[in-house]
């Protein structure tokens, strides 16, 4: 049975902790039936304990240590690397934030104290990072680069990408794209982060593979209308991606009528400081990300495929709390990871999109400049087969 060590920021009711920890624990819903991974969580380290902090009772309960470093508990209190891999979710937890609005979680922190036990002790194992690498894309690329160096499949990113869609729909791999538009919802960094990774998942599967990114703006306000009217972003795909989501605000809030949310003028009114994230790739494809707040409450797609007369477009379906049972999704891909040693899909996706949403927010931070981003040149290929959680 795997021997999992959980390295967090916080364990209490309804963090990332919380949910992926305790799916291991206890198991989860998966396919029909009931799913308990045959594998065991032996050592916890987390970094606060502040009120509501389940640490310690988990840990009673569930028959596993505490301990006071991370060393310790991937060592399990002996002198070498007890564990057979590494659960760690630097998300949620009291820490500074920086000009750019990012919370400066210890990812990266956690992470090469992890690499300095497999390096001292000789031997490496899996690590499921939780969101992005790291706020800062030189650190998330350094950790990339030790996964690769010290030869340990390293999986990252949040659940959006994996959750159930409606309709169930995939871009075909290999497809010619002419544009695509991502609608978001929530705060800057931490959910902007979940409606880019969204994002990238679909456009990862154009034909020739994934590129890297070459520039990036990030503009708010008026300008996003401003943009849409000049064409800058797509009202066609918008209306397609806006045709997926169930939760319209506004007039079907009041009185249960559905709407063209655009046409009718609806979306400028509810949304009061809407954001436009430009993101054009090396090969010269392009994509926007609007985070609309106030208008609807979930995480829609649309696309344009050459040579089709119709849009695709889905939902990116979140279960509510407190089961959130997407996490689940994502627990899943851990499992794998875990168990076959090998991610499903690439850290390079979260790579791009750690880096890519750090250069949107020097774009803000700047004025909402166009950037020219010459380091985000990340290549690699999607895997062929569907990724995400079938119906």
């Amino acid at each position: 049975m795997k021997r999992i060590a959980v390295i967090t920021t916080i364990y209490r009711y309804l963090t990332h902790a919380q949910h992926f920890a305790d799916r291991f624990l206890l198991g989860y819903p998966r396919e029909g039936r009931w799913h308990r991974p045959k594998m065991k969580v032996v050592s916890l380290y987390v970094d606060q304990k502040p009120e509501g902090d389940q640490s310690e009772d988990r840990a009673r309960e569930f028959g596993f240590s505490v301990y006071p470093t991370i060393a310790d508990a991937l060592r399990c209190g002996t002198d070498k690397l007890a564990v057979d891999a590494v659960l760690l979710i630097g998300e949620h937890g009291t820490y500074p934030i920086n000009e750019l609005s990012q919370v400066l979680y210890p990812r990266y922190d956690f992470f090469k104290e992890c690499v300095n036990v497999f390096e001292e002790d000789g031997r490496a194992v899996p690590i499921f990072n939780d969101k992005h690498l790291s706020y800062s894309f030189d650190k998330a690329k350094e950790m990339v680069d030790d996964a690769h160096r010290l030869g340990f499949g390293l999986l990252a990113g949040s659940s959006l990408p994996v959750t159930w869609r409606l309709p169930d729909v995939d871009i075909p791999i290999d497809s010619e794209l002419e544009g695509a538009v991502m609608v978001g919802v929530g705060g800057s960094d931490p959910m902007d982060y979940h409606a880019l990774e969204a994002m990238q998942c679909m456009v990862e599967r154009r034909k020739g593979g994934e590129t890297g990114v070459a520039a990036v703006q990030l503009i708010d306000g008026d300008k996003v209308w401003k943009a849409g009217e000049e064409g800058r972003w797509s009202m066609e795909l918008l209306e397609a991606a806006l045709s997926r989501s169930d939760t319209p605000c506004g007039l079907t809030d009041e009185d249960g009528r559905t709407q063209n949310m655009i046409a009718n003028g609806e979306l400028q009114r509810l949304v009061e400081n809407p954001a436009a994230y430009f993101i054009e790739y090396n090969d010269g494809f392009q994509a926007t990300l609007l985070m609309l707040n106030g208008a609807v409450r979930d995480y829609c797609f649309a696309a344009k495929l050459r040579n089709e007369t119709t849009m695709l477009s889905t939902q990116f379906f979140l279960t509510p709390t407190p089961n959130v049972t997407y996490s689940a999704c994502l627990v899943s891909k851990i499992e794998e990871l875990f168990e076959t040693g090998v991610a499903p899909y690439p850290a390079e996706r979260t790579l791009l999109v750690s880096g890519t949403l750090e250069s949107c927010l020097k774009s803000r931070h700047q004025g909402n400049v166009r950037m020219e981003t010459p380091h985000l040149k990340v290549a690699y290929r999607a895997p062929t087969e569907s990724q995400h959680t079938q119906m």
